[in-house]
């Protein structure tokens, strides 16, 4: 599914005059091939709404709601402080759902010799003190890393979650549709991306997953392990995140309420994703 484009929906298609049933959604990249899915269910039982949607990154989502600009604000990350500070300044009060939860998926090419790899060997390949994957796998080839750019909240939650500045040489794509494109055609890149991408989008792409080892003497454990995203074994796992300002609550309540109810929960269980346990 392509990026960066507005996702028009078959409500759109119909003349909706009543700008109370006009639903403008952006932000995560990692969240759009989800949204636009329950979005279509959302339909279905709404046909009097209709619901744009666009990706960009969780940074983009984010200043469109500093700036008026959108309904929803699709996010993988939290806010950060200068953000919330924001929103007080410019008097914007909003409301935040956490609506599903996702695990980034760490990406090489089908035929790379690597089945999984350690939190300290991933951290260092991402900031570049590993130049090529001799430490890891023997060969003496080169690294390339295919990640996003820092308005992404995949690039800022992997960031934190190893306490790293990505390497210089990192190549910054514009979404996960790049990263795929990127690391399948290179047979010694790695790359991230939410792993209900993967699920939606590229299960069948020439592309390998890692199962990651937190710690020696860990078990191996894989993003796309249901049971372990569950138990919360999963070392690159998070909250996905809405924010929604409260002018605009009103009209995106009854989304928010299918996303929540039994048919949005399907939705975001066989899109990839996993659900917020309450």
């Amino acid at each position: 599914m392509m990026r960066y484009l507005m996702y028009l929906l078959l409500g759109l298609l119909s003349s909706c005059s009543n700008a109370e049933r006009s639903i403008k959604v952006k932000g995560s990249d990692t969240e759009v091939n989800l949204v636009v899915s329950l979005a279509e269910g959302f339909y279905k039982v709404h046909a009097d709404f209709s619901v744009a949607i666009s990706g960009g990154g969780s940074g983009l989502g984010i200043a469109s709601l500093l700036n008026g600009q959108t309904d929803i604000a699709n996010s993988s990350r939290p806010l950060n402080r200068e953000e919330t500070e924001l929103l007080k300044t410019k008097g914007i009060p909003i409301r935040t759902v956490i609506f599903a939860e996702d695990a980034t998926a760490f990406i090489v090419s089908k035929d790379f010799p690597l089945d999984s790899i350690d939190i300290v060997s991933l951290t260092r390949v991402l900031n570049g003190q590993y130049k090529t994957w001799k430490p890891v796998i023997g060969q003496d080839i080169q690294i390339n890393i295919y990640g996003r750019q820092s308005n992404s909240g995949t690039h800022s939650f992997i960031s934190k979650k190893l306490k790293i500045a990505f390497s210089r040489d990192a190549k910054e794509m514009n979404g996960s549709a790049q990263i795929v494109e990127g690391v399948k055609r290179d047979k010694s890149g790695i790359g991230y991306v939410g792993a209900g991408y993967i699920l939606h989008d590229g299960v069948n792409q020439p592309i390998k997953v890692l199962k990651i080892i937190e710690k020696k003497g860990m078990t191996a454990i894989s993003p796309l392990d249901t049971k372990a995203i569950a138990a919360h074994r999963y070392y690159f796992q998070r909250p996905l995140y809405q924010f929604i300002p409260l002018t605009s609550w009103n009209k995106v309540a009854a989304f928010i309420n299918f996303e929540k109810g039994q048919a949005g929960q399907k939705i975001i269980t066989t899109s990839g994703y996993y659900i917020i346990p309450k």
